[in-house]
């Protein structure tokens, strides 16, 4: 390499090493906002109402269920100290996912054009709700009524106790199943609005998108009606949902040429 031809990759490296190190900076600054976020969340449900009440508030639905006076046991050593730990950073994590995903929001933003603004806030503020809705469904809906049934059926000679790790493990996975279930509207109009798929492909496989539901919920739930309906149902509504919202987020969140380009008179 010439001396002319390395000055010159240097002066390109020299311009690209600047707003490369600015990037990390500044997303090293948004996780720590993010942190900072969870990390007050944490202290004041720490507070109130405290770990042992958040475990008592998530255990409601199952002790409602049991005969009086039954409570879960812990297994191991620690767990009555780290589960309860657990439970706290994981509602501090939910309510402090509004300032996470803003923060991840104003770090991509500015090398976002102004039509894709429009789509990637909505979808933001869209895909928080919906994942906190599913987490309530769960809770409200789904948990109750599951345990209703098992205990029902459950011989009388069984002393229905159980561990609190396996119950935490169980709620978390059934959150994140129905949290994530309710995203499907966003992963829609996501796959709709770049293109991968059209407004006629989704309706086209209507019927396939149902039979996958009852597919999937009777893999990821536990083995009864309840708690597959309550999954394949909502799962099978919010496609429907996804589909209109598609076609208005499709509407109007087009690039500027591609709206010129419609207006234009074909010649």
């Amino acid at each position: 390499m010439s001396g002319g031809e390395a000055k010159e990759a240097k002066d390109e490296l020299d311009g690209s090493e600047a707003p490369f190190v600015s990037h990390l900076i500044e997303l090293r600054d948004r996780l720590i906002r993010a942190l900072i976020a969870v990390g007050i969340a944490f202290a004041v449900l720490f507070i109130w109402p405290s770990p042992s009440g958040l475990y008592d508030l998530l255990a409601a639905p199952l002790l409602s269920h049991l005969p009086p006076g039954t409570k879960l046991i812990a297994t191991n050593v620690i767990s009555p100290i780290l589960v309860p730990l657990k439970i706290t950073l994981m509602a501090a994590f939910m309510c402090a996912l509004p300032v996470v995903l803003y923060q991840v929001w104003a770090f991509v933003a500015p090398g976002l054009y102004s039509h894709e603004k429009k789509l990637v806030l909505p979808l933001v503020i869209s895909s928080t709700f919906l994942f906190l809705v599913g987490v309530a469904f769960c809770y409200f809906i789904v948990i109750p009524n599951m345990s209703r049934f098992i205990h029902a059926f459950a011989p009388t000679s069984i002393t229905a106790a159980p561990d609190i790790e396996e119950y935490f493990g169980f709620v978390l996975t059934m959150f994140l199943v129905f949290g994530v279930t309710f995203e499907v509207p966003v992963a829609v109009v996501v796959l709709a609005r770049i293109g991968i798929v059209s407004i006629a492909q989704l309706k086209k496989v209507r019927g396939f998108f149902v039979v996958g539901a009852f597919i999937v919920s009777a893999i990821v739930t536990p083995p009864d009606v309840i708690s597959q309906l309550a999954l394949a149902i909502p799962m099978i509504l919010l496609y429907e949902i996804g589909i209109i919202g598609a076609q208005l987020f499709i509407k109007h969140t087009q690039a500027p040429d591609a709206d010129a380009a419609k207006d234009k008179p074909a010649t």
